[in-house]
């Protein structure tokens, strides 16, 4: 099993008198990582699917006394699937207060449902905790970083799918499996969005995109639809764990353009799927922006995982300085440009250096990348 870096900040919370909840995107090893605490659990547990109807039917508005008699002496719940009961939040709220002797964890495969039924009823009672897809770390840890350096263009093209990982030769099968089954099922579950075609050609349109500024209004007039469509289902696809946005910096410099984001895919193989293009890396144009995306997304992932809270930006001026990647940590600045060549060099705007307060700036490159995306 490769290890996740999530255990042991979930074991630290365990016993504290609140409920552990996991999200992140289906196939991500949600199921696997419950799993594995169930086996190190020293106590009597209880596993409840919430896949399963008879399980659905007895959590949905359930008493105290009936959560009680469901549970029997086990002192650890794990509950799969919690999107998937109506009205989730106020049950776990019953059983965190007054069952106070009981560990819950809880899983959700999609956001959308569960944010919303947990986050009022739930507040200042839980944990809360992101899965991603498998991080550079964590691959360092199970096969070594030379093994992982050697198959970095995999990791570029294929991704970081646990599945995709450990089936090499089938990823282009499973990669479009979890496009097709998983990737945005729940949108069209808990949302109401019947128009899947318009999904799939938004994501397909972002894809092209990465590593570039995104305009909604450009996008809403390729897909022909209006503007607060676009900002809607973008917002859905960032909380399906699909995309996520990244903004400009605009703070003290004069010409920089605030209104402006970029919008970057959680895995790279998820990425390539969508465009149906797994060559290799010297038959393309875009090695460019799939180096990009795949650093942004392991440096959230490496961020998450240390419990570390930075501001994440880019920036860019009208004249077009620009760097790629801007992190704020206690109002000073860290300046990082993205370079798959190591013989690629770069250069920082003094613009943008004697303006801030500049820590420090980095080139990124294939030779050097571990230490920007290892904790």
């Amino acid at each position: 099993m490769i290890q996740r870096s999530l255990m042991p900040h979930l074991q630290q919370r365990l016993k504290k008198g609140k409920a552990v909840i996991l999200t992140g995107p289906r196939q991500v090893g949600k199921t696997t990582l419950l799993r594995a605490i169930q086996q190190q659990y020293e106590g009597k547990t209880i596993w409840l699917n919430c896949d399963e109807p008879d399980v659905r039917q007895q959590l949905t508005n359930a008493t105290s006394t009936e959560i009680k008699a469901l549970l029997g002496n086990a002192d650890l719940v794990l509950i799969d699937e919690a999107q998937r009961v109506k009205n989730i939040g106020l049950t776990l709220k019953l059983l965190v207060d007054n069952l106070l002797e009981r560990q819950v964890i809880v899983t959700g495969s999609s956001a959308l449902e569960l944010a919303n039924e947990i986050q009022e009823p739930l507040t200042g009672r839980k944990f809360d905790f992101h899965l991603y897809p498998l991080s550079v770390e964590e691959l360092v840890n199970y096969s070594g970083a030379l093994e992982e350096k050697r198959l970095l263009e995999r990791r570029l093209i294929y991704g970081q799918y646990p599945e995709v990982v450990l089936n090499q030769g089938e990823e282009d099968i499973l990669l479009r499996n979890i496009c097709d089954s998983y990737l945005y099922k729940d949108i069209f579950t808990y949302q109401d969005v019947r128009k899947a075609e318009v999904i799939q050609a938004l994501l397909e349109a972002l894809a092209l995109q990465v590593g570039s500024e995104v305009s909604y209004q450009e996008l809403a007039q390729l897909l022909k639809i209006d503007q607060a469509t676009v900002v809607r289902y973008i917002d859905l696809l960032e909380k399906a764990f699909v995309v996520f946005r990244l903004r400009a910096l605009n703070r003290n410099v004069r010409n920089e353009i605030a209104k402006i984001r970029k919008i970057y895919f959680y895995d790279n193989g998820i990425r390539n799927a969508l465009i149906k293009n797994y060559q290799p890396l010297n038959l393309r144009a875009d090695t460019g922006a799939l180096w990009e995306n795949f650093l942004v997304s392991e440096r959230f992932k490496s961020l998450h995982y240390a419990q570390k809270q930075v501001n994440s930006f880019f920036w860019r001026t009208a004249q077009q300085q620009e760097i790629d990647y801007v992190e704020e940590e206690n109002g000073q600045f860290k300046a990082y440009e993205f370079k798959w060549n190591p013989l690629q060099k770069a250069k920082f705007s003094r613009t943008f250096t004697e303006n801030y307060p500049v820590l420090s700036t980095a080139v990124i490159n294939s030779a050097n990348y571990l230490e920007f995306v290892l904790r």
